[in-house]
């Protein structure tokens, strides 16, 4: 078997925006840098994700010097939008949990409105330490913490579990929905090189010098069947990871990871695993 590699890198500097691809990453504490620290919330103060609002699959945000982006879509003319100052907040909630942000300058909220025909609001996470991980696992770091991502600071997946993934939506009943592209899974590194289905037994592993923890595997939801390129809907992968691939009542593909040490990811990189 060829030796684990780093195989890509992934930001997705506004949550739920299409990824954008690098060759290194600087690792923070709460993930990597310029990953999910901005957000679209709407009149209540609600994360708009993918899963109400697949058509954010099809706007990017190109991250620019001093934290600042450049977002483009189909229709409307880019945007560039600078970090905002800081002066005045704006709590977002994400399930029962309640995050301070801060809005962005009022033309990139009506940038936003008039792209997804809804009033929403471009807000950013001015400093991620102030985000305490969610109560559900909260007892195993209390003290961690992390950006606008749904729960861990990194999500890890793996070429040969998607290759093995497509296998099986070839063998079922619709093989016509395969085989799907690693961007429905949305995640910040993929790996090369390991067995199938590995990434579910580690507990410890070092991208180059970077050393991370192990935590839950990925359950999946339906942004996985929402194609990232049409935002058309289908039932892969979920029927197939119903049929083949739960972890306890999860349906799942990847596995969340925690930095222990900081330090610089690159394309690459070789990957051990420590346990």
């Amino acid at each position: 078997m060829p030796t684990p590699a780093l195989q890509s890198i992934h930001v997705h500097p506004v949550k739920a925006l299409r990824g954008h691809a690098l060759r290194e990453a600087a690792v923070e504490p709460w993930g990597l840098a310029g990953d999910r620290r901005w957000a679209v919330i709407d009149d209540e103060g609600k994360l708009v994700t993918q899963r109400e609002c697949p058509r954010l699959a099809l706007a990017a945000a190109e991250p620019l010097s001093g934290g600042g982006l450049r977002l483009s879509a189909p229709g409307p003319e880019p945007l560039s939008v600078a970090v905002p100052d800081g002066v005045g907040t704006r709590t977002a909630t994400w399930n029962s949990e309640k995050i301070q942000t801060v809005p962005a300058a009022a033309e990139a909220s009506r940038w936003f409105s008039a792209y997804l025909g809804a009033d929403v609001t471009l807000v950013h996470l001015d400093d991620p330490a102030t985000r305490r991980r969610l109560a559900d696992w909260a007892h195993e770091d209390p003290d961690q913490t992390v950006s606008l991502a749904d729960a861990y600071p990194l999500l890890i997946t793996t070429l040969a579990s998607l290759d093995a993934l497509n296998s099986l939506i070839a063998q079922g009943d619709h093989p016509e929905e395969g085989p799907l592209p690693m961007n429905r899974f949305r995640p910040n590194v993929v790996l090369s090189g390991t067995a199938p289905w590995a990434e579910d037994d580690w507990q410890r592993l070092a991208l180059g010098d970077v050393v991370f923890r192990a935590a839950k595997p990925c359950g999946r939801c339906v942004v996985t069947t929402t194609d990232q390129s049409t935002t058309e809907r289908g039932k892969e992968p979920l029927r197939t990871l119903a049929r083949h691939h739960r972890i306890g009542h999860r349906l799942v593909f990847g596995r969340y990871v925690v930095p222990q040490t900081p330090g610089t990811i690159r394309v690459g990189d070789p990957v051990t695993i420590l346990e």
